[in-house]
């Protein structure tokens, strides 16, 4: 693996309470992670540790191969917090010129960036006329500055409607696809289920789950679950002769293991009284589920 991000064996405390114990997590070049876990579960320790505020008791986090806080490091890493907080007087375009003279990059490339993530049409207004939603795509626009290798996004899609949140993906998707390593912490799992490669999942500093979606529904051994509708007067009969249980008095619920499901659908196709079949595969929220709740279980 070409690792942008490597944590090796890394463990954080404050005074007595261990807020990560021994992680080890890698995130390639082009990869998006989702990082996923509780509040309290050791996300923000985490980003605060490759973004070199913090110190560890034991291990050790490098960005493009460098330790956090050195000068490639900065160079390669962006963050947006999930709540940014701008000069409320300065205009976006004023905010923006400004980091990217800290960032040594050309002052030609703001309006550009600004027209990327959709801002450009208020570039001249002061910032405290903005909504939410507005601010947090020209944080966006901050953390793309200077095409960096490893993107840090805390909660990013805060304060945007649905219709911008798809632009927000649309273009994390061309940030990674050029290259660059993207870990997004979210609460949001349905929204970012189709959105990342592969799930991280904290729980009380530890990290209890780490592949793709598939990886882990079948590490879990997680269900498909299968609901059958009967034809009009055939739900009693159709229950009788394929088992499960029955649902809002017109439909038969069934689970099976993933890897089986073809073969049950195809019988199930062939019963007599059957409407209609729907399939549902284990989410990203079962998944969540399931191993957040391992460190309770041990």
């Amino acid at each position: 693996m070409n690792a942008v991000l490597h944590a090796e064996d890394l463990t954080i405390r404050f005074g007595g309470f261990t807020a990560l114990d021994g992680l080890t997590l890698s995130v390639a070049a082009g990869e998006k992670l989702a990082l996923l876990g509780h509040n309290g579960a050791g996300k923000s320790t985490f980003f605060r540790a490759v973004l070199g505020f913090l110190s560890p008791a034991s291990g050790k986090v490098t960005v493009a191969g460098r330790m956090p806080g050195s000068s490639t490091a900065r160079r390669a890493v962006s963050y947006l917090p999930e709540s940014v907080a701008f000069h409320r007087a300065l205009t976006g375009l004023e905010i923006l010129t400004h980091f990217a003279r800290l960032k040594g990059e050309p002052v030609a490339a703001v309006m550009p960036l600004l027209e990327r993530v959709g801002v450009a049409h208020a570039a001249r207004r002061p910032v405290g006329t903005w909504s939410k939603g507005m601010r947090q795509r020209l944080g966006l626009a901050q953390a793309l500055l200077g095409t960096p290798s490893l993107l840090l996004l805390d909660e990013p899609t805060s304060g945007l409607d649905p219709v911008s949140r798809g632009e927000f993906y649309a273009l994390i998707d061309t940030v990674a696809a050029r290259g660059a390593a993207v870990v997004l912490s979210s609460h949001g799992l349905e929204e970012v289920e189709s959105r990342t490669d592969r799930v991280a999942i904290l729980s009380r500093g530890h990290l209890v789950a780490e592949g793709t979606l598939p990886e882990l529904a079948d590490r879990a051994a997680l269900k498909a679950q299968i609901r059958v509708t009967a034809r009009p007067d055939d739900a009693d009969t159709l229950h009788a002769r394929i088992g499960g249980t029955r649902i809002n008095g017109a439909s038969v619920e069934l689970s099976c293991d993933v890897p089986g499901k073809f073969d049950l659908l195809r019988r199930l196709a062939n019963e007599e009284g059957v409407h209609d079949i729907d399939l549902q595969l284990p989410g990203l929220d079962d998944v969540y589920r399931h191993y957040s709740h391992l460190e309770d279980r041990t």
